[in-house]
């Protein structure tokens, strides 16, 4: 079983996404966290990378297909794939339905987690992530406490792309390039609508209960 999970910036896709890594052993491919460990290799393409998401911009198809192809050839026999963050747009969408021939795959589903613009700017707003042990808090939904989080709030990072006009930006450029991709799914009958405005475990709940019936 190989899935989408699809909604705007903030929307939750990767604490989803880790969950059903935890609990059915999904390979979890984000292109955010492709892209950021380029980044963080501070290569050239590292370098050009960052430029262009501190812009707000989204990255090229043709770096975002060999990032994503690399990952799936590794995985190809032994995992299924959980697909967070791509495909953005129509052009990405052809991309991905290559590289799943290609190696042999299929989408069971694609998952799209619907959440309004006021939740998610706080919720990048208030993100913060712990550069020690790699655990990621937020300062109005789920903040940082000696109790729950023993390292400390002297290694909370936020990203650098978390930022007021960014977030008004990527939102926009959602709008304009990735809703589309929702209506080639819908016309193939394969996208499911999920509140994301709603409590974290019941969203956990309602994806099981569409994917489970879909085996592995």
């Amino acid at each position: 079983m190989n899935i989408i999970l699809f909604g705007p910036p903030g929307a939750g896709k990767g604490t989803q996404g880790d969950y059903l890594v935890k609990d059915l052993n999904f390979y979890k491919i984000s292109t955010g966290d492709l892209l950021r460990n380029e980044i963080n290799k501070k290569t050239k393409l590292g370098i050009q990378i960052k430029t262009t998401i501190d812009r707000g911009s989204l990255v090229a198809n043709t770096i975002i297909k060999d990032l994503v192809e690399n990952t799936i050839s590794y995985h190809s026999v032994t995992k299924n794939l959980i697909f967070d963050g791509y495909p953005r747009n129509l052009n990405q969408v052809n991309d991905l339905d290559y590289l799943l021939k290609k190696y042999v795959k299929k989408i069971s589903c694609v998952l799209n987690l619907k959440v309004s613009e006021e939740i998610i700017t706080k919720r990048i707003l208030g993100r913060e992530l712990c550069e020690k042990c790699g655990r990621i808090f937020n300062q109005f939904f789920n903040p940082s406490t000696e109790k729950n989080h023993p390292c400390g709030s002297q290694y909370l990072q936020k990203r650098s792309d978390d930022k007021k006009q960014i977030i008004i930006t990527r939102y926009s450029t959602y709008t304009k390039e990735t809703l589309p991709v929702l209506d080639y799914y819908k016309n193939v009958n394969l996208l499911h609508e999920i509140d994301g405005d709603d409590k974290i475990s019941n969203i956990y709940e309602e994806i099981r209960r569409i994917i489970d019936p879909l085996g592995t």
